[in-house]
């Protein structure tokens, strides 16, 4: 059984579908990065991925149950924009996300913990701002911080409700080079430390190839002029990651056709990554 099973997945509102005949299968520790043109139904998949949107037809399961049509702490998110609250510290913006999802009836009355629960929720706290490297600024405020340390706020806030998926939509598009390189040293850690089965949506093709074991390209393949929105977009290709393999020409051609010019190609390298399959649906 797969760890995340996509079968048949469809999304339209009303009349114009977005996304069309998804069918795929992904194992506990995959990293998944999702690349194509703006608006061809990448950050909607999130969404359904998340709970926040249903599916119109089809099934996505999570170890064989279906996926809860909520958001709770078995999936995390990430945003491009720092989804941090202004007027707490780093400390306790994480605390909080402990204090939210937390079961006690006091808790789920008040938002609150106290005693022995916030003393333990604390020490975990504390833990994973070491880990994400923000114990210094843990009194600081998100407005005293670097965009970067904003993002391994993010990142701590969503982690600490240990998730099985972790959703990333564009996080490091906003960041510098420099700091988005430590960012990406940061997630391809905790990705292997926590087995964490993540998800991200990129327009950066070198950062899909640097962080992830499997690329999926997000395009439409049938299109009607008379009724544009008739058709959605759907998985035109699954490409498996293998830095032991090198196939630069095919990798090209085969992205070059879908996501140029909507991906910037010229920074890409991918001769680290290997083509093992590609499958048009």
């Amino acid at each position: 059984m797969s760890y995340i099973a996509i079968s048949q997945l469809w999304k339209n509102y009303g009349d114009h579908v977005v996304l069309e005949r998804l069918s795929k299968q992904v194992e506990q520790g995959e990293f998944v990065t999702l690349v194509g043109a703006s608006g061809c139904g990448k950050t909607t998949f999130l969404k359904m991925l998340l709970g926040v949107e249903s599916p119109s037809k089809g099934q996505l399961n999570l170890q064989g149950a279906p996926l809860k049509r909520e958001p709770d702490g078995e999936r995390g998110i990430v945003f491009q924009r720092y989804s941090v609250f202004p007027h707490m510290t780093v400390r306790q913006n994480v605390l909080v996300a402990v204090e939210l999802r937390h079961q006690g009836w006091l808790s789920r009355l008040t938002g609150r913990l106290f005693g022995k629960a916030k003393q333990q929720a604390l020490a975990d706290v504390d833990a994973m701002l070491e880990r994400v490297g923000l114990a210094p600024s843990a009194n600081r405020y998100p407005h005293e911080l670097s965009g970067g340390m904003q993002q391994r706020l993010a990142l701590a806030q969503a982690l600490i409700a240990k998730p099985k998926v972790l959703l990333l939509d564009e996080p490091f598009g906003a960041l510098d080079p420099g700091i988005r390189a430590d960012m990406h040293v940061l997630v391809k850690e905790l990705w292997q430390q926590e087995n964490l089965t993540i998800f991200m949506i990129t327009h950066d093709l070198s950062e899909a190839f640097a962080l992830g074991s499997r690329l999926w390209v997000f395009d439409k393949v049938r299109h009607d002029p008379q009724a544009p929105q008739a058709y959605g977009a759907t998985i035109t290709y699954d490409l498996p990651i293998n830095q032991q393999t090198a196939n630069c020409d095919d990798t090209q051609q085969v992205l070059a056709k879908t996501l140029s010019p909507h991906v910037d190609l010229s920074t890409a390298q991918p001769e680290k990554a290997g083509l093992a399959a590609a499958e048009s649906e």
